[in-house]
């Protein structure tokens, strides 16, 4: 058994503080970060583009984010086949190069008055399918970087980070958009994802890559193998399920709320991208509990908790009315406290899914739940576009976020939720095919 708090490190020093005197470890974090912003701040830029320049009704929106969701659905597994076999840090900079270089091009086509729907869901699509590469690539890395005991930590800490992306990148595309142009919100995420190769590539430690047999399995092997390894274990095949409900729901959610707020709540640019960065500063406090509370209280009953004080508060976003005097401080709350409690589940489940991970499975293991996790996201966005149309806004933002409470459900009915302060070691695997 491994202890979920991992305070101490080998040397016997403060985990949190010989990570931070780890310059490789600060590296990872900087380009990490700067990467999430670029991220986070194009998945504002886009949809806003399309609704407030485009004039995209619901059924476009929704089929907007259906194409930059359908990569995970796509390539996820083949991202993970590929992530336990090749440096992590090179193809984190090789997909932040492709993400600069698609959002560098929507911007001149944009300038140019060029930039229509079909070319908006080109760079989605593009944008997409390298952010999956990227995040099993980062996650996998990190495994490779710091020592087990100090995972839960360091996962707080990128996590950290990822908030600040969260509370920065919908703010400054929001304003971008709104007080410049979508080309010019689209050029600053580009600068960002320069910003991460740049860090990334300053890293100097040589990669623990898992060792590779005479005669590599083919991909479908590899693939068929992760899959195998997560569906045969209880808690791994808990957290796929328990995240397909979420993400299926949340995808709907997501898609009606970002024509709740500018349409019915007549938010501008600026105001929609402030209500969504609230969510950061959230997510950052999630961060910080999450290194405390799982080895005080236990990681099943956080888990439950946590997931359904998050989805819950969703349901009080239908009932605002009002002035944006009203709505926005409302908004505000609802998103901060939703970022705080799924923030603390995020770095929970990615300590129970690390931690009981052999090393050479972890980026199949990923890819594995991100593939079942987020897959039918896109169905969800195309759910939340048809029942905008069918039932208005409102109806649908109470019935997505219903949806979204059977995640918690799933997970109280699992052994997961009778997780204790510990985590179990990794299984013994058989020798490597990959």
């Amino acid at each position: 058994m491994l202890s979920s708090s991992a305070a101490v490190s080998d040397s016997g020093r403060p985990v949190s503080s010989s990570l931070w005197r780890d310059g490789d470890f600060r590296r990872l974090w900087v380009g990490q970060t700067a990467s999430q912003l670029g991220e986070h701040a194009s998945l504002v830029v886009l949809p806003l583009y399309a609704v407030l320049t485009l004039n995209a009704g619901a059924g476009q929106l929704g089929a907007l984010r259906a194409v930059a969701q359908a990569p995970i659905l796509l390539l996820s597994l083949f991202a993970g086949a590929w992530v336990d076999r090749w440096p992590t840090r090179t193809l984190m900079a090789l997909t932040d190069a492709g993400r600069a270089l698609a959002l560098g091009a929507a911007a001149v086509t944009g300038l140019l008055d060029g930039l229509g729907l079909p070319a908006l869901l080109v760079v989605a699509f593009a944008v997409g399918a390298l952010s999956v590469f990227f995040d099993m690539a980062y996650q996998a890395s990190l495994v490779r970087l710091v020592k087990r005991d100090q995972l839960v930590r360091a996962n707080s800490a990128l996590e950290g980070s990822r908030s600040a992306a969260q509370t920065g990148g919908p703010a400054l595309g929001g304003v971008l958009v709104s007080v410049l142009s979508a080309p010019i919100a689209a050029a600053s995420s580009a600068l960002f994802f320069a910003l991460s190769i740049v860090s990334i590539r300053r890293i100097g430690r040589r990669e623990s890559i898992p060792e590779r047999s005479e005669h590599p399995a083919r991909i479908w092997r590899r693939i068929h193998e992760g899959l195998r390894f997560v569906a045969g274990d209880t808690s791994l095949r808990t957290v796929c399920l328990a995240s397909a409900a979420f993400q299926f729901f949340f995808a709907a959610v997501m898609t009606v709320y970002l024509l709740f707020l500018p349409r019915d709540l007549h938010l501008s640019g600026t105001a929609v991208g402030l209500a969504l960065a609230a969510t950061g500063p959230g997510a950052l406090l999630g961060s910080l509990l999450a290194a405390r509370l799982p080895s005080r209280f236990g990681y099943g009953a956080v888990l439950v908790s946590a997931a359904t004080l998050g989805d819950g508060v969703l349901l009080t976003v239908p009932a605002l009315h009002g002035s944006s005097a009203v709505t926005v401080p409302a908004l505000l709350t609802v998103n901060f406290v939703f970022g705080a409690f799924s923030q603390l589940v995020n770095v929970t489940v990615m300590a129970v899914r690390q931690t009981v991970t052999p090393d050479r499975m972890q980026g199949r293991a990923a890819a594995t739940i991100n593939f079942v996790g987020m897959g039918l996201t896109p169905l969800g966005s195309l759910l939340g576009g048809f029942l905008a149309e069918l039932w208005g806004t409102r109806t649908s933002l109470l019935v997505t976020a219903a949806g979204t409470l059977l995640s918690p459900a799933l997970v109280a009915l699992s052994p997961l939720a009778r997780l204790g302060r510990t985590l179990p070691a990794p299984p013994e695997t058989p020798a490597p095919s990959a």
